[in-house]
């Protein structure tokens, strides 16, 4: 933000436009009692250059890391310059939603290729405009289809994100659905068998990632089928979203709506967000899904346009008959997404690649540490599970060196004691993962 304080010339401009004769008037409507004359503590005002040296002061006490080795739901991918230089311009960081088309074409563009991307590489037919984050995206497809079904019990596998799953309990709770939890095998895979028992005719959605929370690939194909022979649907995850360059569409394997987290996609790790949700979807769920939908059409001239097709939002005519209450539209993170994938283009899957052998570097390596193990055996994507001698000292020697390190299972699963969850993406060179083994051995 440019410093450009109002002068005294701007705010009489200002008042006599509104026709007000002080600055107090604004506040009429507020009590003289709840006022706050004076904020204790306030310093003096500082001019641009002071605030520039104060400011560059603050941000040299952040340590930033050499390296990270955490993933767990937020993933450090290199972000090419032209998404920052897109985002940044500023009709599109202030078009947060696209009410009026006829003023809104680039912003409704971007979102109408946006969505293409992703129905794409989710191998299904429509895509909304983007959710909240990957947990809502996966929240708010279950108790959709709970709605369609008119079901009450869901599924999950426990190797779905440990915070995904949370917020899937509450949503299950406020909409009167229960939600039964299932096992992984030795691989890391969920427990087709265990599906199988827990499967009946209350069953509306059965709930897995691929890659899950371990990073382990799922086949989804069985899963699929299994739930649908029972009449449920398949609601499919992923953890890291640049998977959908290398495996194959979870919707070209059956499933019925494929969600998750988009932040790999052109968005900082941020310190927490914002991020964005991914939702797709079987076209004959069309009119059912939360969110919008932006799509292309043609004026009275012939010329092409784009319009927002589709938004059974609450805000708007539907009210309390909404399919959804969530508000939140991530345009801008879904833009960044949009210029993310036009600038890689079919070099996701390239990109996918290298993740995956950097990850197999990575294990392999430290399977050579004394009391290393391997947790799980599935191929896995981008993150692995390791069992070491002590996980905290790990840590603790890892961050003395300016290394996040991984993830530690037990603060989700009691049961993977002396476990961590280690991330590798084209971020770590080979010399960093060398260098990381050295510290540890």
């Amino acid at each position: 933000m440019d410093y450009c304080p109002h002068t005294p010339d701007d705010i009489a401009q200002m008042q006599a436009g509104i026709g007000i004769g002080n600055i107090e008037e604004l506040f009429a409507d507020i009590p003289q009692k709840f006022r706050l004359r004076k904020i204790p503590g306030m310093p003096a005002s500082l001019s641009e250059q002071e605030i520039w040296a104060l400011m560059r002061t603050q941000s040299e006490k952040n340590r930033m890391p050499r390296a990270t080795l955490t993933g767990a739901g937020a993933y450090h991918h290199f972000i090419p310059a032209v998404v920052n230089h897109i985002v940044g311009r500023a009709e599109f960081y202030t078009a947060y939603t696209p009410y009026q088309a006829e003023i809104s074409q680039g912003i409704l563009q971007a979102i109408y290729e946006y969505q293409t991307m992703i129905a794409h590489l989710t191998g299904t037919e429509i895509a909304n405009a983007s959710m909240y984050d990957g947990a809502s995206a996966m929240a708010e497809a279950a108790v959709l289809c709970a709605k369609i079904s008119n079901r009450s019990k869901l599924i999950a596998a426990r190797s779905v994100h440990p915070q995904y799953r949370r917020v899937l309990q509450t949503y299950a709770w406020a909409n009167g659905c229960t939600l039964t939890e299932i096992p992984w095998l030795p691989s890391g895979q969920a427990d087709k068998a265990a599906l199988a028992a827990a499967l009946d005719k209350e069953t509306a959605a059965v709930i897995v990632q691929s890659p899950n929370f371990f990073g382990c690939i799922e086949d989804l194909q069985p899963l699929a089928d299994t739930a649908h022979d029972e009449g449920a649907m398949l609601i499919a995850g992923f953890a890291d979203a640049t998977s959908l360059g290398l495996l194959k569409p979870a919707g070209e394997c059956g499933a019925d709506f494929v969600v998750g987290e988009g932040q790999s996609f052109g968005n900082p790790l941020a310190f927490g967000g914002p991020y964005l949700g991914i939702f797709a979807a079987r076209e004959k769920y069309l009119r059912r899904i939360p969110g919008r939908l932006a799509g292309a059409t043609v004026d009275k001239n012939g010329r092409r346009g784009f319009v927002l097709t589709l938004q059974t939002r609450e805000q708007h005519i539907r009210r309390e008959k909404a399919t959804s209450n969530i508000c939140s539209n991530e345009a801008l993170c879904a833009l960044a997404a949009g210029v993310y994938l036009a600038a890689l283009g079919k070099n996701l899957g390239k990109l996918a690649s290298l993740n995956v052998y950097k990850t197999q570097y990575l294990k392999n390596k430290l399977l050579q540490l004394r009391g290393w193990r391997e947790i799980f055996s599935a191929p896995v994507y981008n993150e692995f599970a390791l069992g070491c001698p002590d996980a905290g000292r790990v840590n603790e020697k890892l961050r003395g060196e300016g290394i996040v390190g991984g993830y530690e299972l037990s603060k989700d699963y009691p049961e993977l004691d002396q476990a961590l969850l280690f991330c590798a993406t084209e971020m770590l060179s080979k010399d960093d993962m060398d260098n990381i083994v050295r510290i540890l051995n």
